[in-house]
């Protein structure tokens, strides 16, 4: 479990095809490896990842061709820049929300608006996933932890400030480009719970 709170801006170092349909993630992290140990749970721009191997700052995790195929990480290429968060203790603070590092859908950049203090983001939502996004409530994009400022039947737009665009991948993102998105899971829960009370309704 995470929460959606970057804690470095870290890169790909290599990526290595190992047949059957997966591949070996090396990222450079020095923060994230500083405690890492095999087994570890390490988000990769909102992907969880276990860790395998560290070695000199640097962590490789096994990467399956469904996630692969599911989240945008299969378009990183060596030198481009991830966001890295280990998993939360149970006694840290939820600085975000709870984020599970699953990935429901790769969305994509649509436009860019910058103001004095912020910049306003907004970004097309795969089919399916609009239900559980509400404005003023929390999604994740690429790992991070975002409120949600207005949305419709396929976007949602966010407002990133300073901090958020200095230190995580969405500075850089350009129009056109993939994003990991999570959607928050308390609305699945919830969607779930009603759709079985119906379904009791209905016997």
């Amino acid at each position: 479990m995470f929460t959606g709170i970057v804690e470095e801006l870290g890169e790909i170092v290599r990526t290595t095809d190992t047949g059957g349909d997966s591949a070996l993630v090396a990222v450079r992290g020095p923060l994230v490896t500083s405690d890492a140990r095999h087994g570890d749970s390490i988000a990769v721009n909102g992907v969880c990842l276990t860790v395998v191997d560290v070695d000199g700052g640097v962590f490789t995790a096994d990467v399956m061709g469904e996630t692969l195929r599911r989240t945008a990480l299969g378009a990183l290429r060596p030198g481009d820049p991830v966001n890295l968060e280990r998993a939360a203790a149970l006694n840290s603070r939820l600085g975000g929300h709870l984020v599970q590092g699953h990935v429901d859908g790769v969305g994509e950049l649509l436009s860019r608006e910058p103001a004095a203090q912020w910049e306003t983001v907004r970004f097309r939502l795969p089919a399916g996933l609009s239900r559980y996004v509400v404005e003023k409530g929390s999604i994740t994009v690429d790992g991070i932890s975002l409120t949600v400022a207005g949305v419709g039947d396929d976007w949602f737009s966010v407002g990133l400030i300073p901090t958020t665009l200095k230190l995580t991948t969405l500075g850089a993102r350009g129009v056109g480009d993939p994003v990991n998105l999570e959607v928050d899971v308390l609305a699945k829960y919830v969607e779930r719970l009603l759709g079985d009370r119906a379904a009791a309704g209905d016997r």
